[in-house]
This record gives C-alpha cells, sequence and structure tokens, in this order.
C-alpha cells in the first residue's frame, strides 16, 4: 500500500508563502482532483501531478483529472480554511485507492493534497463521487490553523 493517510504535500506549505495558489472562487487558479489506483506513491514529498498509476479513463473521468469548483477562503477563530465543491465523474467504471489535488493553473502542477480514501473505492458503470468535508475550520479539506 502506498497511500499513508491524508496531508498537505510540504511544497503546497512552501508555495502559499510564494503566493503561487489562489484560490479564491471566480478569479482563482483552477485546481483539479485526479484518482490513483492502490500502487500509487505518494508522501509529503510529493511536488507535482503524475499520470503514473493513475486509473485509466472512463465515462466523465479522463487522465488529468476533474476540475474542482472552489470554495472562497474564510475563517474561523485561527483557522483559515477552504473547500471545494463535491466531485462526480459519471458513467464510470473506476477502482481507486485515492486522490491528488494539484493546481493546473500554476507551473509544473504542484500538489496541494493527498488524499487516502482508507480502501480501494469502486463504481460500475456508474456515479464515483468525491464528497469533501464539511466547510469549516475542523474538517475542511483546505486548512491552515
Amino acid at each position: 500500500m502506498a497511500f499513508t493517510g491524508n496531508f498537505m504535500c510540504t511544497s503546497f506549505k512552501e508555495e502559499i508563502l510564494q503566493a503561487v495558489h489562489n484560490f479564491t472562487a471566480s478569479t482563482g487558479d483552477t485546481f483539479k482532483l485526479a484518482l490513483y489506483t492502490n500502487s500509487a506513491s505518494f508522501t509529503a514529498a510529493t511536488t507535482a501531478y503524475t499520470a503514473t498509476n493513475e486509473v485509466a479513463n472512463s465515462g466523465s473521468y479522463s487522465a488529468g483529472g476533474g476540475t474542482l469548483v472552489n470554495v472562497t477562503p474564510t475563517s474561523s477563530g485561527t483557522t483559515a480554511f477552504c473547500d471545494f465543491v463535491d466531485l462526480n465523474f459519471t458513467s464510470a467504471t473506476i477502482t481507486a485507492r485515492g486522490a491528488l489535488i494539484y493546481n493546473s493553473s500554476a507551473a509544473g502542477n504542484p500538489t496541494v493534497a493527498v488524499l487516502d480514501f482508507g480502501a480501494d473505492k469502486t463504481s460500475t458503470n456508474g456515479t464515483f463521487t468525491i464528497q469533501f468535508p464539511t466547510a469549516d475550520a475542523t474538517n475542511a479539506i483546505v486548512r491552515i490553523a
């Protein structure tokens, strides 16, 4: 097994300070989510999107993954956070162990986060859904405390 949990990539943390990523909903960068098999190998040191061990094209899923709809960043208490609208791949036969969120607007497709589904998740000629957690200071997919 190559997925070892959910985490923000170390390079992403540095790139935030370099203004590489803009999460503003209507005017920001384009973020994508790519799905991977259990053969994929990601660590906190992962720095860019890769097609290696990405799931095959099926239904509305194609190489590079799906475009995410940003939820404009906000804060609560001392935590800033942003989120994405749930993502659906329709008419798809997919088995994925995890996903990679990356910035397709920035040079080199830099990574944001690695998502570990905990086990293979499958759809058979159906809808494969990525359901993001509640957009709040405790649960949002991208949080800076």
